[in-house]
């Protein structure tokens, strides 16, 4: 009955308009002040300062630094010119070229709004100049944004391991059969569309064009060779990449291409700042609101109310998956991760299921979250700008939300498919 209480607390606030953070806050506070714990309150300073000090989330301001930068300077124009020499003669055109994109920016980002609001804006762009309609346009902008999180580097995996302790060189790992399989079935979805629509196909690019666009844009390419390179050689950490890929991205942008002014940087450090004040107040909140799910043993009652339903674990596999899933509808993708892992790991781990594997599960229910109303941030960031309403990018999307949850199933059941990689490069536990 208690851990009932809790979290329907927690849910009645966040239904009345509660933000997320705050939510979190009063649940946890107006717990301990009904039961007249108040010694106990004295913890709540030093468990909401604990949840943010870890190493590891050092990572996650960097890596929105380096987005920022990257979407100012240049770098994502000439991502986007190369990927249309690749791939812009298959049937569905800048569609295609738009997924590949994408997964080129995901290596430097790692984040699904910054990828949608930057590199989105030059696609939109030149989807609109070559007449493709808005709808199709802003959906697949929409869809492929969220691959950023899943294929390394991954700031939803650098929080999920300050959570858990699992290793992020692992979780970075885990995401690049995911993210690659997501690009794949975005691209096949992108081929019905455009064949079922009788889409025009474009021709492809002379040799001149392909090689002259990898010149261009070769420097830009090296971001995640750099960075994904550097974490594995060895040379840097994974928190220390998020600086290594912010000092190449300033160095590119305002001494190579010469395309982000010195003036530029006081809004673009202002626009870090502000999401990472957002990502940091939710991380804090659910630090004390996670002690108290732990001192109230809440996981423990739901790993028994689960286990006492079913203990078939294909079945609390779809139970717990399809929780995430309805969350990802109501909350934000980080906000997900911090109230649910502390609650579903342990569910995890008593039916064998790898946290490295169950990590890339959680990040991808949060993506398909992202894409869903009420509150799908990515539908929200494409909607303002590709002026298209919330309504019309939801029906417009579904053949790629189709395509996603292919993957996540194949991630769910197939436990190779998130790690078969880091145990091959890194080893088994």
């Amino acid at each position: 009955m208690l851990p009932l209480i809790i979290l329907g607390t927690l849910v009645v606030l966040i239904a009345i308009g509660v933000p997320v953070a705050v939510a979190l806050g009063l649940t946890a506070t107006g717990f301990y002040v009904v039961t007249g714990d108040f010694h106990i309150l004295a913890m709540l300073p030093q468990r909401m300062f604990s949840a943010t000090t870890a190493f590891t989330l050092l990572a996650i301001p960097f890596f929105i630094l380096a987005g920022n930068l990257m979407n100012t300077g240049g770098i994502t124009a000439r991502i986007f010119r190369f990927a249309n020499a690749c791939v812009g003669h298959i049937r569905g055109g800048l569609g295609q070229v738009n997924i590949v994109a994408s997964l080129i920016f995901s290596g430097m980002s790692g984040a699904a709004v910054a990828d949608a609001a930057g590199l989105g804006q030059v696609e939109l762009k030149a989807m609109k100049d070559k007449g493709y309609d808005p709808a199709f346009s802003a959906a697949i902008t929409a869809a492929s944004s969220t691959i950023g999180p899943v294929f390394p580097p991954s700031i939803p995996f650098v929080l999920y391991s300050s959570i858990t302790g699992v290793s992020v060189a692992k979780l970075f790992l885990a995401g690049v059969v995911p993210g690659l399989l997501m690009a794949g079935a975005l691209m096949l979805a992108v081929w019905f569309v455009s064949w079922r629509t009788n889409m025009a196909r474009s021709d492809r690019a002379p040799m001149a064009e392909l090689w002259q666009s990898f010149v261009d844009s070769v420097l830009s390419l090296m971001t995640p060779v750099i960075i994904i390179g550097g974490i594995f050689s060895g040379i840097f950490t994974p928190t220390e990449a998020g600086v290594a890929a912010c000092a190449y991205a300033l160095v590119l942008s305002m001494f190579v291409y010469r395309e982000l002014k010195l003036k530029e940087l006081p809004g673009i450090l202002w626009v870090t700042l502000v999401h990472t004040i957002r990502v940091m107040f939710v991380i804090a909140a659910a630090g004390f609101f996670g002690w108290l799910l732990v001192h109230q043993r809440v996981p423990n009652a739901l790993i028994e109310a689960l286990l006492g339903l079913t203990t078939d674990p294909a079945l609390i596999l779809a139970i717990v998956v399809a929780i995430l899933l309805v969350l990802g509808m109501f909350l934000e993708g980080i906000a997900v991760i911090v109230l649910t892992v502390p609650l579903f790991l342990p569910v995890m781990l008593q039916i064998g299921v790898d946290p490295v594997q169950f990590g890339v599960i959680m990040i991808m229910c949060s993506m398909v979250g992202l894409l869903t109303p009420p509150v799908g941030m990515v539908l929200f960031a494409v909607s303002s700008i590709s002026g298209l309403t919330v309504g019309t990018l939801t029906r417009a999307i579904w053949p790629y939300l189709i395509g996603l949850m292919v993957v996540l199933v194949m991630v769910t059941y197939w436990p190779a498919v998130s790690i078969w990689l880091p145990n091959l490069v890194m080893g088994a536990n």
